[in-house]
């Protein structure tokens, strides 16, 4: 059984860097990017880190709840849309071909996540007994 509170956490981290990153950063994503210099990319950027942020502040509260079947299901249901339309959209990007590891940790991590999701809210938690840990 996958433990939800660690997928959560490990989530929530992700997503709360990412959006600290792409908050106070975007100049450098874009030029990580190679695009051009533009405020309304930098703007657009920064609308994204916040929304990051804020998902990831979900997860991190919400990672010592009851996560997968019908328990938590907006959240279960909300991070597998996420995870999975976007690990879906990076494998068909082109960032396989630059060959750069930043990118393949970055494709990796969420197909990793988009899997572990699934699994999440496609079966039933156990409830962990306090009086095991």
């Amino acid at each position: 059984m996958i433990n939800t509170r660690l997928v959560m956490s490990a989530s929530a981290i992700l997503m709360i860097a990412a959006g600290i990153f792409l908050t106070f950063a975007p100049d450098e994503m874009v030029r990580w990017m190679n695009l051009s210099i533009d405020k309304r990319i930098n703007l657009m950027l920064q609308v994204i880190g916040a929304l990051y942020f804020a998902f990831g502040m979900i997860n991190w509260t919400a990672r010592a709840n009851l996560i997968g079947g019908i328990y938590g299901r907006p959240i279960a249901i909300g991070n597998v849309t996420h995870f999975v339309t976007a690990a879906l959209a990076l494998v068909k990007s082109d960032q396989w071909s630059t060959g750069q590891w930043p990118a393949l940790v970055f494709i990796g991590l969420y197909v990793l996540f988009a899997v572990l999701f699934g699994v999440i809210l496609f079966t039933h938690p156990v409830k962990e007994d306090p009086a095991a840990a």
